[in-house]
């Protein structure tokens, strides 16, 4: 016993010694050149429509109710949906479809009617094909417009930041299915 105990402290002092040897904790940062990345070009500005398609009902429904609100709520607060939603270039769904809305909605406030939205929009066509923005932000849903950040992106969209404006343009009340027109204005190199 005293032999396995000598040998365990031992290791604990070799791992002690090794895992601080040349450890000063400044080593994990340091400034780079910001053409490495690309970023000494010009910004570009880029406005682009598309129109999201949640949909709730049928055989293949593109949100999914994960957790549902708490009793009594007349606001959805506490609920909390996951999507994979069409994006598509207009607001028939069979239009062309040019990417997906992936994310969740979540109820954030108890007396009116407002989610927390993260998703990202990852493009399937043309040029933006394999890039993304992604948006996170206060959905007031029942408003006209709602304006979300725009917090980055990927591919085409990295360094991304701008914002979105949403404008529902069709509501089923009897099954909760919606269209959101997204206008999107993105800053990215």
């Amino acid at each position: 016993m005293a032999k396995l105990i000598f040998f365990l402290a031992v290791q604990i002092i070799f791992l002690a010694a090794v895992s601080s040897a040349g450890d000063d904790g400044e080593d994990f940062a340091r400034t780079i050149d910001r053409k490495i990345l690309g970023l000494h070009k010009k910004e570009k500005l880029t406005h682009f429509k598309v129109y999201w398609h949640d949909i709730l009902s049928g055989p293949k429904p593109s949100s999914i109710r994960i957790k549902p609100p708490v009793t009594n709520s007349t606001s959805y607060f506490g609920g909390v949906t996951m999507f994979d939603n069409a994006l598509t270039g207009k607001v028939q769904i069979n239009s062309t479809l040019l990417g997906q809305a992936q994310g969740f909605y979540a109820g954030a406030a108890q007396k009116e009617f407002s989610f927390l939205v993260g998703m990202n929009f990852a493009f399937k066509t043309g040029k933006y094909n394999g890039s993304t923005i992604t948006i996170l932000g206060r959905n007031p849903v029942l408003s006209k417009v709602r304006e979300m950040p725009i917090v980055g992106g990927s591919g085409l969209f990295r360094f991304a930041r701008g914002y979105v404006e949403a404008r529902t343009k069709l509501l089923n009340l009897k099954n909760g299915d919606a269209i959101v027109e997204y206008s999107c204005y993105v800053l990215h190199y």
